[in-house]
């Protein structure tokens, strides 16, 4: 570089420090980001699940392509119909420029007789996902005891089973997550962490669901920086109290309790690079549609967060 040119370049750099410092932003600028703020912001992902569609798959890949989601979760449901012809799901998440940010895999058995199905179900769910293009799928448990609370052995046994899991997927390339659920092993913090710890890093990580975690008593930004260390990806729903049978329902972002913009805070805060799927379990209010939800959702993300999708 010559003389001229590196004068101006150190010009240039002496004149952006200065704005950001104006603007109240850090002054220093990496060497190799003299075209990047360091409020750079792209590194999470925004997906977006398509649970709410109930089964509408394909409606709901050309409704999110066209809010300009770029990333999809589907769930088991699409594997039986389209297990044998693979690649007209993925033409179709092609053409619609959707990448699959993440697969539900479903139910964990802990029951040792159920162990060598339970393997060989997400096993093949994960060749399923290879081949679409995916690389990670999500694990959960219907395993909750009605009348008691899970002990601590049941709770491990589930992070054992997951492990064999997360080994044999890993093999196919695709990375396996335990997500946080209510009315499952692992409602509360104290269960999760008790799940996390037995959990083996190399073969499985945490899909954490903030709005599920929040339900269960917890904080999910303190919960970002405590599993920085395992953490693949998030969930991304708002709850709030409602007058039906679970005291609760889970809704857009921003309509309920979850401390949103600190989730996003401590994300930034441990340089977390992954997807971040927006999901409700379903329509909150009958009134609306999935699509309706998606717009909601999305006005949240880049308005009030001021976040791309």
């Amino acid at each position: 570089m010559n003389s001229n040119k590196l004068s101006d370049r150190r010009d240039f750099l002496k004149t952006l420090s200065l704005s950001a410092a104006a603007l109240g932003l850090p002054a220093l600028l990496a060497e190799n980001a003299w075209a990047e703020s360091l409020m750079k912001k792209g590194d999470i992902k925004i997906g977006y699940s398509s649970i709410t569609w109930g089964g509408k798959d394909e409606q709901a890949i050309t409704e999110l392509a066209g809010l300009g989601y770029k990333g999809i979760q589907l769930r088991a449901n699409t594997f039986g119909p389209y297990r044998n012809k693979v690649s007209e799901l993925k033409d179709a998440l092609t053409k619609n420029n959707l990448t699959l940010a993440m697969f539900s895999s479903g139910n964990v058995e802990i029951d040792p007789a159920k162990f060598e199905s339970t393997v060989d179900t997400h096993v093949a769910h994960a060749s399923f996902v290879k081949a679409l293009g995916g690389s990670a799928l999500q694990l959960t448990n219907s395993l909750r005891p009605k009348d008691r609370k899970p002990n601590t052995e049941e709770l491990k046994k589930l992070a054992q089973v997951m492990n064999e899991i997360g080994k044999q997927t890993a093999d196919l390339g695709v990375q396996a997550t335990y997500h946080n659920h209510m009315n499952q092993l692992g409602e509360t913090p104290e269960e999760v962490d008790v799940i996390v710890q037995e959990m083996d890093p190399r073969y499985i990580k945490l899909l954490l669901d903030i709005a599920h975690y929040k339900q269960g008593g917890g904080e999910p930004h303190e919960a970002i920086v405590k599993y920085k260390s395992i953490l693949h990806a998030l969930h991304l729903k708002d709850t709030k109290p409602a007058d039906n049978k679970n005291g609760y329902k889970f809704v857009e972002l921003g309509q309920g309790r979850v401390d949103v913009p600190a989730v996003f805070k401590a994300l930034d805060k441990i340089k977390f690079k992954g997807w971040a799927v927006i999901e409700l379990d379903g329509v909150p209010d009958a009134e609306k549609s999935p699509l309706v939800c998606a717009e909601i959702n999305k006005k949240y993300i880049t308005e009030s967060l001021k976040y791309p999708i």
